[in-house]
């Protein structure tokens, strides 16, 4: 095909006429779409209805008989510990499970770390504090580094993980504290860090003593298809080196039982537990045990998340397929966008070429389809490239995600034809 640049003053003419006609049909049937955040469709929440009737009145308690109405257990239940533990691959005693939201737990290490320290001075008593941001990435992760001060410094994001060259040349400097990272299907990209990445993160020895990798395994087990991607288990290549305290893994259950109402945890080596159950000694009693123990009790091992996530891939996989099908046929050879195509994960990355992505989120808008706020992907909101558009397809149906992408589609080409 004929890209975009190749084309004649009547062939770009021509181009514009007809991607006006399309968009102007869109805009002209009142719609009304949220694609921008990646929220499971409510089909997908429908799969976890056993866990309203695992536990009741004569079944409330744990396998080692705890009462999981009562206070105590800050640890956790023992059986949901066991099998986040066989998820991450990891040693139950180095697992902790908690409430329902990763997010909070990886919000209040970062507090740990600011007031009370990390085997050093608390980073709040420490000058300049940064964080390695890899980009494009996951806003939440950049509004808590935000929140405490914490200067963010960009990384780009390669198929293969972040750039180590230069992630290995920044923590050079010690007040580069740590960095976020989604090692599998990460956001919004899709990629899973390579073999080689997670060694050399594994490897490198930072200036900062107190440095830490927050370490978000958020779809560890969301693949999109049988074949997974291969991620090696970041704490048993870290023992090779001596680096164990360097990272902090949390996941949860959100995207694989109910959204608002799953279970998290946090994994960490022997001295980080002792240091986060310091803390949750005086922040918590307990966490939620009934709702770990109805996880528990549904899913008795790694095998059977695996199978209730197959049945997740069978309702997304569709949706996935369906946004990348009418990009690949609007836009493919034109040479005014790329995009990723992930295996796995909740997102997919559109990068629009000519610094153009919020013209294209403005056109979108007023043609009724709603996408992640342009910038959101990078620290303090802003893309320098002006580039990069994180799709949602999880939450519309797939007819509804074939309309969102023809307009998508439709929204790039008349931007690129406003560059002309």
């Amino acid at each position: 095909m004929k890209q975009y640049k190749e084309f004649t003053v009547d062939e770009k003419a021509a181009f514009r006429a007809a991607a006006l006609a399309a968009y102007n049909g869109y805009q002209a049937q009142g719609l009304k779409i949220d694609m921008s955040r990646g929220k499971p469709a409510p089909v997908q929440l429908d799969l976890s209805g056993d866990l309203f009737h695992a536990v009741d009145e004569n079944n409330y308690r744990s396998a080692d008989g705890t009462d999981c109405r009562n206070y105590g257990g800050l640890l956790g239940v023992e059986e949901t510990r066991a099998l986040f533990a066989e998820i991450l691959g990891v040693e139950k005693k180095n697992v902790i499970a908690c409430g329902n939201a990763s997010l909070t737990l990886m919000f209040d290490y970062v507090a740990q770390c600011m007031f009370d320290g990390c085997g050093a001075e608390p980073w709040s008593r420490q000058k300049d504090v940064k964080f390695i941001a890899v980009v494009p990435g996951y806003d939440r992760h950049f509004t808590i580094a935000q929140y405490f001060g914490i200067k963010l410094i960009n990384v780009p994001m390669t198929p293969t993980g972040p750039d180590m060259d230069k992630v290995e040349e920044l923590v050079k400097d010690p007040t580069v504290k740590g960095m976020f990272c989604v090692p599998k299907y990460s956001n919004p990209d899709g990629y899973t860090y390579s073999p080689e990445t997670i060694e050399r993160l594994a490897a490198m020895t930072p200036a900062a003593k107190d440095f830490r990798v927050i370490y978000d395994n958020a779809y560890i087990v969301h693949d999109l298809y049988e074949e997974s991607d291969y991620l090696p288990e970041i704490f048993s290549v870290a023992k090779k080196y001596g680096h164990e305290d360097h990272f902090v893994e949390f996941a949860s259950t959100s995207k694989i039982t109910l959204a608002g109402a799953g279970v998290a945890c946090i994994a960490a080596s022997d001295n980080n537990i002792e240091m986060i159950k310091k803390r949750l000694t005086v922040q918590v009693i307990s966490y939620d045990k009934l709702n770990q123990l109805r996880h528990a009790k549904v899913f008795k091992s790694a095998a059977d998340v695996h199978a209730r996530m197959q049945q997740h891939a069978a309702i997304l996989r569709p949706k996935f397929e369906a946004v990348l099908e009418i990009m690949e046929k609007e836009l493919g050879g034109l040479g005014i966008a790329h995009w990723t195509k992930p295996r796995g994960g909740y997102f997919i990355s559109l990068y629009v070429d000519g610094g153009s992505a919020k013209r294209v989120y403005e056109l979108c808008a007023q043609a009724g389809l709603t996408l992640t706020n342009v910038g959101a992907t990078y620290p303090y909101g802003v893309d320098p490239d002006d580039s990069n558009i994180r799709i949602a397809p999880s939450f519309p149906t797939v007819e509804e995600l074939k309309t969102c992408a023809e307009i998508l589609c439709a929204a790039v080409k008349v931007a690129c034809s406003e560059n002309a």
